[in-house]
């Protein structure tokens, strides 16, 4: 019975880790793609001032 116990803990741990990993990269990726249109956005300023 305690096998089962540590296998389950194990195996959500692990879970845990990809699922942390996963979110921190996908934030670093859309930070960025935030930064590279802002800057698309300064570069075009002229053209978007009305």
């Amino acid at each position: 019975m305690m096998e089962k116990i540590y296998h389950t803990m194990k195996s959500v741990g692990v879970w845990n880790l990809v699922l942390g990993i996963a979110l921190i990269v996908s934030g670093i990726v859309a930070g960025i793609l935030l930064i590279l249109n802002g800057s698309v956005l300064l570069k075009k300023k002229s053209d978007l001032m009305f």
